[in-house]
């Protein structure tokens, strides 16, 4: 499929998606290990990362690139480390929960591990978004004027909405493989822009306008 098929029609971007999430699930144990390693290498030198304190991250699943290699990292600098969590009772929306070696987990319907229910309910484990400094997000796919595609559940931008507005607010690192990059991706009105995008191979930034 040429990379073209990024035209904003439905049909395109589901068939685009399908299209990126093959692209990662044909990388190979070792091609996976490499491309994690080498990202966090990336994600360490980001003064995002560096001076954070607070930052959410994800397990990966489907072939995602995986952050994960950077928690002993960030836990050896005293940093909070937080989880994205189906927020329950709220469509699309979640929770940033706190992941620490003592944090029970479970599988959510997704099949992905998570903070169980009734840690995550508990206020004091968790950080409303706009309190965290920065948030490692996955995507689906990317281009190199950093826009992203997503999964296309929307739970990011539904969660990270406030962003539109002005107040504190995290930096939003999208990662992903190599080979997730095409040409160009449509905008959409609700997609939250990334301030950075990290690969295996290289980091993004939007270029400023105005």
């Amino acid at each position: 499929m040429n990379d073209t098929a990024a035209r904003s029609t439905f049909g395109d971007k589901i068939a685009l998606r399908r299209e990126l999430r093959r692209r990662r699930r044909t990388l190979s144990p070792d091609q996976q290990k490499q491309a994690a390693t080498a990202l966090c290498q990336r994600l360490k030198g980001l003064p995002e990362i560096r001076r954070a304190k607070r930052i959410s991250l994800y397990l990966p699943v489907n072939g995602e690139i995986d952050p994960t290699p950077l928690i002993p990292w960030l836990r050896q600098r005293k940093v909070s480390i937080y989880l994205p969590v189906l927020r329950p009772f709220s469509t699309n929306r979640l929770w940033f929960v706190a992941y620490r070696e003592s944090t029970p987990m479970v599988k959510n319907r997704f099949g992905i591990a998570e903070p169980c229910s009734r840690f995550a309910a508990d206020r004091r484990n968790r950080l409303p978004a706009w309190a965290l400094d920065t948030l490692i997000v996955p995507l689906v796919g990317f281009d190199k004027q950093a826009n992203r595609m997503g999964m296309g559940g929307g739970f990011y931008d539904r969660s990270l909405a406030f962003m539109r507005r002005q107040g504190p607010a995290p930096t939003l690192i999208g990662v992903a493989h190599a080979c997730q990059q095409v040409d160009a991706l449509p905008i959409e009105p609700w997609d939250i822009p990334l301030d950075v995008i990290a690969s295996d191979t290289r980091v993004i930034r939007p270029t400023k306008t105005g």
